[in-house]
């Protein structure tokens, strides 16, 4: 046995001890992908956004460091396997094709080319604090993270295309991203010559070994934030979310309560997985999130900032108390290009767009099979999901409210009580019972999740404003906010929204426990108790993916907390979550022909 291949199995040993028992090593270090095959060309439909805003809205900086490293790191790492040779290279990990197995959205396969949703952002501070430095040059590392287009872009495939959905739901798996990342970080400080080859790259070939022993000690911290992490992650246990999904509010109280405010007890588990919810309308609804929690935009955006790893000071006194790196003028802006104009009868939504059935892609629309579903859409869906969006009555409903002080008119959307709809009711019981502890400096009074993370994001937003030369005054301050106070709820019902476009937003149910529109429509003992998501293939027919087995990708068992595929039930038995009598195969195949116009 050579030295080498010695070597690693010494540092192997060394890293079984520090990251997990030697039983669990394996499924640790395999990062698992779905392999999938190369369309010919990717399509942009027509959701109102130039190519330009759509550009900016991919790459645009949050302030977000999702990943604890520098671009300048994300750029220098191999992928997180082994070649033959274990000391010889292998791909690098920020390849396009690699990242696109995670299920983030190509714009091209250039070398080097962030996928949609990643963005390269300003000087990064080390998790210390202190300014995150190259030890050779002395010059600024600098940040990367996801942005809100990362979970809020989705897409599929048809044959030898793919079709890009702005504003839709994203089909990634954020824990596979965390632990690919995670594993080739090790191999990268472990691995006979990969540390070498990461120096080259990040300090350049001509660095000495104390700046090279300055770079494996910065390692060795981030690693040690990893194993945080997965320690904290193993011990609270919760549902895997998988393709498509996230615990994201429980995730954004874990970054702010726990690990930015260094508060291990504070850490919850991923207990309600949600589906990415689609974006466009959103910003004129009066509530948003699934359970109608938050009000105000820049919350609701600041917040999101936050969980995905904006820098936030909660803990140095010597600086500024709620002080982050989140970019608030760019979010503001973000909301206003979705949001475009006041809607009207006239006008529509000026904003990002609900895409429309593209028929040169997708299979020509039976008109008078559409016929016939309306008619079944109005007697069974409007009631709740409001007539189709661009009709005279969509704008009549009483749902608009009058205009607010600053003009503007919101959508106020139903809420439904779990009890009636009878769907999973995890995600609302979770922002109403959990609890955080926090000290008092923060100057934060209520224990509830859902006050205390809006008064912390309040201050934080309220931290930028004062920091601006001059100050914002409060009517700029009102306007950036959207118009609306820092309002929070709880409340034990999910909303209903207009189901423009839902045609390319699966899966469905909020936790996603549906995988296509027909079994919506279906009984929930007709609609599959298990099936995998990760496949990208568009079935025109019962509107979702396929949902066949696939290698690497995740099995949705409905059977787990969190997952359950009940509710929101068309069926003849008289029980909570039936919503409407058992449909015909006819009656549904014509609903699925309609729900394709909308």
């Amino acid at each position: 046995m050579s030295r080498k291949v010695i070597f690693l199995v010494v540092a192997v040993i060394v890293v079984a001890v520090a990251w997990k028992p030697l039983s669990k090593l394996y499924g640790e270090l395999h990062v698992a992908l779905p392999d999938y095959p190369q369309t010919k060309a990717t399509v942009w439909l027509d959701q109102k956004l130039s190519k330009e805003q759509r550009g900016w809205f991919y790459h645009a900086d949050q302030g977000t460091r999702t990943f604890h490293i520098p671009y300048e790191w994300f750029a220098a790492l191999e992928q997180p396997t082994l070649a033959p040779l274990i000391w010889q290279a292998v791909g690098d990990f920020n390849d396009p094709a690699y990242l696109n197995r995670y299920g983030f959205i190509l714009e091209s396969n250039e070398p080097g080319r962030l996928p949609v949703g990643f963005a390269h952002g300003g000087p990064m501070a080390q998790n210390s604090g202190a300014p995150w430095l190259n030890p050779h040059t002395k010059k600024d590392m600098t940040g990367i993270g996801l942005t809100c287009a990362a979970c809020h872009t989705g897409s599929f495939t048809y044959k030898d295309k793919t079709v890009v959905i702005d504003g839709g739901p994203a089909l990634t798996d954020l824990y596979k991203v965390t632990q690919g990342l995670g594993v080739a970080l090790l191999f990268t400080r472990y691995v006979p010559g990969r540390f070498d080859r990461f120096a080259d790259r990040v300090l350049g070939a001509d660095a000495g070994s104390d700046e090279k022993a300055a770079l494996k000690a910065q390692l060795d911290d981030v690693l040690k934030v990893y194993k945080e992490i997965n320690d904290l992650e193993t011990q609270v246990g919760g549902t895997y979310e998988g393709f498509g999904r996230l615990d994201a509010l429980n995730r954004i109280g874990n970054q702010v309560f726990s690990l930015d405010l260094k508060n291990p007890k504070n850490y919850a588990a991923h207990a309600a997985p949600v589906h990415f919810p689609r974006i466009w309308d959103a910003p004129w609804f009066s509530w948003v999130q699934y359970n109608a929690s938050i009000e105000q935009p820049m919350v609701r955006n600041a917040g999101e900032a936050l969980g995905v790893t904006a820098e936030l000071n909660l803990t140095d006194d010597k600086k500024t108390l709620f002080s982050s790196s989140a970019q608030v003028k760019t979010l503001y802006e973000m909301e206003q290009m979705i949001a475009g104009s006041q809607p009207t009868a006239e006008s529509g939504f000026t904003g990002l767009s609900s895409p429309k059935w593209p028929k040169d892609i997708l299979p020509a629309i039976d008109e008078k099979l559409a016929a016939q579903g309306a008619t079944l859409y109005a007697t069974h869906c409007q009631g709740c999901h409001l007539p189709p969006v661009g009709t005279k009555a969509f704008f009549d409903t009483e749902r608009w409210l009058p205009p607010n002080p600053a003009g503007l008119r919101l959508l106020d959307l139903e809420l439904i009580d779990i009890k009636h709809i009878g769907t999973d009711s995890a995600q609302a019981e979770g922002l109403l019972n959990r609890k955080v502890a926090l000290p008092p400096n923060l100057g934060i009074t209520s224990d509830e999740f859902g006050p205390a993370l809006g008064a912390l994001v309040s201050k934080a937003v309220n931290v930028w404003y004062d920091g601006q030369k001059p100050p914002l005054p409060p009517a700029d301050r009102d306007r950036m906010n959207g118009s609306r106070p820092n309002g929070i709820q709880a409340p034990l019902a999910y909303k209903v929204r207009p189901l423009n476009g839902i045609w390319a937003t699966p899966p469905y149910l909020h936790n996603g426990s549906a995988p296509t529109i027909d079994a919506l429509l279906s009984p929930a003992s007709e609609r599959p108790p298990k099936f995998y998501l990760g496949n990208r293939e568009y079935d025109p027919v019962k509107l979702g993916y396929h949902t066949e087995e696939l290698s690497n990708g995740f099995e949705y068992d409905t059977s787990k907390p969190g997952n359950s595929n009940r509710g929101h039930e068309f069926s003849d038995d008289k029980r909570d979550g039936v919503i409407g009598p058992k449909l015909s195969p006819e009656d549904r195949k014509a609903l699925l022909e309609f729900i394709k116009t909308l």
